[in-house]
Formats: structure tokens, C-alpha cells, sequence
């Protein structure tokens, strides 16, 4: 199958509309927040010497990070505009950006016969992903990974959609990093708790490890917090 064409023209007009400034996209978070404590959890069970691809990169920002903890980075992202971004802040890093579709098998099969094994890094994309695509975008991480390599997912849980609320209700209502996703027609948090770990199961993923933490966000609410949003990661192999 493939995503739906109002999702993709979701994502493109997000991306279009998105300046190349640091932290414009409100999951746009500083390494330090994000790739950086989520490969030191990968990297017990991982080779560093092998390619990692980032899924949903989006801006690149997290690939251009993993580049300096693995053998090379390979971002992908469904948006053609988002890729574009990424290659503009790459200047000249040593990192590959391409669009992809993770539900166009052949494709995605195309990339694992290009790369080998590889390593997997996927940072809230499960949970965004029209219902009817979610099964295939875990088992582009099931392809990606083959036998030797290991994935990092963090997915948002439904707690997220209590501090979104919170964020929407506040008296100026949701700020405008938040209120762009809501414009734009994209849905965080949508998935129920119970299907990310059904789903990688299902693919043929088992997990190594996983535990509790927070997607932190580039935007705060109106007392200065920071929007950080509940979610729970998974260090994954194949089954």
C-alpha cells in the first residue's frame, strides 16, 4: 500500500511552510534531547560500524547527530520538502538524505539490498501514521534491520495527549509551533498504547530492551514549561 495523497500533501505544505531555522518545527529538539541518550541505549546492542537510518527525518537535524555515533547515517522522510531542508542544513556533513515512502515495500527493500543490515532510528512515526499504513512502516523497520541490525522506536503514549490538550487550552490557545501541526491536519498521539508494541511484534520485531521517557518539544507553555511529551522507547531485533 501507499499513504494516503492527503497525508502526503499534509506533510508537504507543513514542510513548505517551515523556514530552515533551527527549531521551527516543534519536534525540531536539540540532539542533546533526543539522538544523543537515545544512542547511548542503542549502542549496547548495536554495532557501531554499521549504517543507521533515520526514519521520519524530517529536517535532519537528529541524522546529522547519529553521523558522528555510527559508521554513516542515511536520513529518509516521506516529504520531498522535508528532505530538501535536510540537505540545505547538511552543508556539506557526511550524511544521505532521500525521500521515501516506508509503506512501498519494493522501495524500502530496495534500500536495506543498498545498505545491508543496517541500524534503524525512528523518533515518533508510528503513532502519526494513518492507521491503515502502521503495520507497513513497522515492517519497513523489520526490513531495514534484516538479522543483524537493531532499531531504536520511541513512540508518544496516550499521556501526550493530555499535555497537547493542556498546551491547546491555554488562554492564547496552542502557540504557533503547535497550532501549525493542528493547521496542517496532522494528528500526534493518534495511535492507542496497545498497538505499537502489537504492531512490532507482528512484524517480526523482538524487544531487547525498552522503558519510559519524553519526546521534548521547541515549544513551552504560557508559565515557560517546556512541552515535553510522554512516550515509551523500544530497542528492537528480529525475532
Amino acid at each position: 500500500m501507499n499513504v494516503s495523497e492527503n497525508y502526503r500533501n499534509a506533510w508537504e505544505s507543513y514542510w513548505r511552510e517551515t523556514s530552515d531555522a533551527r527549531g521551527e518545527a516543534i519536534w525540531d529538539s536539540d540532539p542533546s534531547l533526543s539522538a544523543a541518550p537515545h544512542s547511548e541505549l542503542l549502542l549496547p546492542h548495536a554495532d557501531r560500524d554499521r549504517t543507521i537510518v533515520d526514519l521520519g527525518c524530517g529536517n535532519g537535524t537528529q541524522t546529522r547527530y547519529l553521523a558522528t555515533r555510527f559508521a554513516h547515517a542515511v536520513g529518509v522522510d516521506l516529504s520531498h520538502a522535508a528532505v530538501e531542508h535536510a540537505r540545505r542544513a547538511a552543508n556539506g556533513a557526511p550524511v544521505e538524505f532521500q525521500q521515501l515512502d516506508l509503506t512501498d515495500t519494493d522501495a524500502v527493500r530496495a534500500l536495506h539490498h543498498k545498505l545491508g543490515d543496517a541500524h534503524v532510528y525512528m523518533r515518533a512515526v508510528i503513532h502519526q501514521s494513518e492507521p491503515a499504513a502502521r503495520p507497513a512502516v513497522a515492517a519497513a523497520v523489520a526490513e531495514l534491520i534484516g538479522g543483524e541490525g537493531r532499531a531504536f522506536v520511541v513512540e508518544l503514549t496516550s499521556a501526550s495527549r493530555d499535555v497537547l490538550k493542556r498546551a491547546a487550552a491555554e488562554p492564547g490557545g496552542p502557540g504557533p509551533k503547535l497550532r501549525r501541526v493542528f493547521h496542517h491536519g496532522l494528528k500526534p498521539a493518534d495511535a492507542p498504547d496497545d498497538e505499537i508494541p502489537r504492531l512490532l511484534a507482528e512484524a517480526g520485531l523482538t524487544v531487547l530492551a525498552e522503558g519510559e521517557t519524553t519526546v521534548p518539544q521547541t515549544e513551552h507553555l504560557a508559565d515557560g514549561t517546556r512541552i515535553d511529551l510522554p512516550a515509551h522507547w523500544y530497542v528492537l531485533g528480529r525475532a
